[in-house]
């Protein structure tokens, strides 16, 4: 049938545009499916959190181009205990002095809190089973992780023996780690077993209930005496949703599952352990490993801060804060020595901000509906149910500020702008900063029309951002500053400074320069709070300066500052000081 005189042909069939790709499809097989025709887990919501276990510090350290050394080892430790993670996967102590090490100093420097249990690692061999459970002599709480290859591929390929030959590993590894629990452990350890059968995605299910079932014979879980069976996914094979029937199908057949911890363990070959995680708690899965960020071997572990949010998000508690999420970025970028991506859930740079004009409307118009809504209500906004179009959840819950979300107007010309200061000037500014100070530029633009030269940017920047002695506007000008550190760590500074036109000394402590020198300046009224902190350096050699970023939560304000210095502690003060005055002037 011909499309009437004037009007274009409807496409009628979509698929007939696709060609063969071409590429060698017959290698692969595809996933097995799970006959489950009463499934019950697609009904169910997850309603609480479920238990967690970071195991950053093992599966995600030993994915590092740069292993952690032992200070970002213990950065990323602390890190985990503040915010909340009660079981922690702490290394793999048998595969050198490093990890052994390590976990034998936060067993003995007291590192590790009452109701924290820590974990690690070994493979089935009776020699590293002794090094593993020798580590933890001391410990209060702590679990030896033991696991062996089950997958077909493996039993073929890399060990070449039987099903029953692979079993007897696995139980002949459990009666060595009860046997030497016995051994080397006193009371004062309270111990617990993890058996985890490699790779469970690759596994038949009826053996790796069997594997799981003999495990259990040798370990003998009754009441109080649980063991945890972690189910990994060490590669990606499935949609999520067969993941989920191979939780419920295990849960369903374990003989003993009211002493089982069932464990679930994704990594992201395809993009969906997210995804993968949440169908197995929803299919009975009781505990989530997973490191922060998603970091891990290949494509990565489950992502534990996207789990988290995505909780908090639905109005359940995680049971683990992420309030702080730029600090616990900061922290996770620096003991990786790896970038979380700008558009990573939750925590990105730029995953609170609009670029589209009618996003940016629709935004202000949700926030604007909010204070009406609560002011007719006589409540505040925070208490009211959160309703902003294009934001999943409120930008403030998790410490970051409004500013790049509704002040965002006219993008163009952003990156020509940081552009010229980084190529001219050498200053790399943070992402949110480029945008603070793009709009500087737009409304300087506005109002006088015309070209804004590199110079005149240069000149503005400088105007706006970089108080001297030509040019010594604001409430402070820094004169000197000194540190010392007690052997708790704490530091205590004092700053020579002029503060509304008057000689003064500042004095301030805190966990270092910086946090001090905000407890300083609350004695002359200013009230400050810390968002962002970046530095690099300009140039190389021993003349080489420094130039430090800061973002801060000024007296209700959000604002960035700069300081340029040889001296990096310096030029942080400068920064601060920066950021203080633009607040009042």
């Amino acid at each position: 049938m011909n499309a009437p005189v004037g009007r274009p042909t409807p496409i009628t069939n979509a698929t007939q545009l696709q060609k063969p790709s071409g590429m060698p499809v017959h290698k692969y097989r595809p996933y097995e499916a799970v006959e489950i025709p009463d499934r019950t887990w697609p009904d169910r919501r997850i309603t609480k959190a479920p238990r967690w276990l970071s195991t950053d510090l093992r599966d995600g350290n030993q994915a590092l181009i740069d292993p952690m050394s032992p200070a970002r080892k213990r950065e990323m430790f602390d890190l985990l205990v503040r915010m909340g993670y009660k079981e922690i996967e702490v290394g793999f102590p048998s595969s050198g002095e490093t990890d052994f090490n390590f976990v034998r100093s936060i067993i003995e420097e007291g590192a590790i809190p009452e109701d924290v249990t820590i974990s690690v690692l070994t493979q089935a061999r009776e020699e590293l089973i002794e090094r593993t459970v020798e580590s933890l002599v001391g410990a209060r709480r702590a679990t030896v992780h033991l696991y062996n290859a089950t997958a077909p591929t493996f039993r073929r390929v890399v060990f070449r023996g039987s099903k029953e030959q692979v079993k007897q590993i696995a139980v002949d590894g459990t009666r060595l780690v009860m046997e030497y629990a016995d051994k080397l452990l006193g009371p004062e350890t309270v111990f617990g077993y993890q058996y985890s059968p490699e790779i469970f995605t690759d596994t038949e299910l009826d053996f790796a209930l069997e594997v799981c079932e003999a495990v259990c014979d040798v370990w003998q879980p009754e009441e109080g005496r649980e063991i945890i069976l972690n189910l990994p996914a060490t590669v990606e094979r499935s949609t999520p949703s067969t993941h989920a029937d191979r939780f419920e199908w295990m849960s369903r057949n374990l003989s003993r599952r009211a002493y089982v911890c069932l464990s679930v363990h994704p990594h992201n070959d395809r993009g969906t352990a997210v995804a993968a995680a949440e169908l197995a708690i929803m299919a009975g899965a009781d505990r989530i490993e997973g490191c922060l960020f998603g970091q891990g071997e290949r494509t990565g572990n489950v992502d534990l801060v996207t789990l988290g949010m995505n909780l908090f998000s639905q109005g359940v508690d995680p049971q683990i804060d992420f309030s702080q999420i730029d600090e616990i970025r900061r922290t996770s970028e620096y003991c990786n020595q790896m970038e979380v991506h700008p558009r990573h859930p939750y925590a990105g740079d730029l995953v609170y901000t609009a670029f589209s004009g009618s996003h940016q409307d629709a935004i202000k118009k949700g926030f604007d509906a909010m204070e009406a809504e609560a002011a007719a209500a006589g409540r505040t906004v925070d208490e009211i149910e959160w309703a902003v179009p294009y934001l999943p959840i409120d930008p403030k819950d998790v410490g970051r500020s409004y500013e790049a979300v509704i002040r965002v107007n006219s993008q163009s010309g952003k990156g020509g702008i940081a552009y010229v200061l980084k190529n001219d000037h050498k200053l790399d500014l943070p992402r949110r900063m480029q945008i603070e100070f793009s709009r500087i530029i737009q409304a300087k633009t506005d109002a006088e029309g015309g070209e804004v030269t590199p110079k005149a940017i240069w000149s503005v920047f400088q105007d706006e951002y970089l108080p001297n002695p030509d040019n010594a506007w604001g409430r402070i000008q820094l004169r000197s500053g000194q540190t010392t550190t007690d052997t708790d760590g704490q530091d205590t500074l004092t700053v020579e400074a002029v503060v509304d036109g008057v000689d003064t000394v500042l004095t301030g402590t805190g966990n270092g320069p910086i946090s001090a020198f905000f407890e300083a300046l609350g004695a002359v009224g200013v009230d400050a709070r810390l968002l962002d902190y970046q530095e690099h350096t300009m140039s190389e050699g021993a003349s080489a300066q420094a130039a430090s970023y800061i973002e801060c939560a000024i007296d209700g304000k959000v604002l960035w500052g700069i300081g340029i210095d040889a001296n990096t502690t310096r030029a942080s003060l400068k920064a601060v000081v920066s950021a203080v005055n633009r607040a009042t002037r």
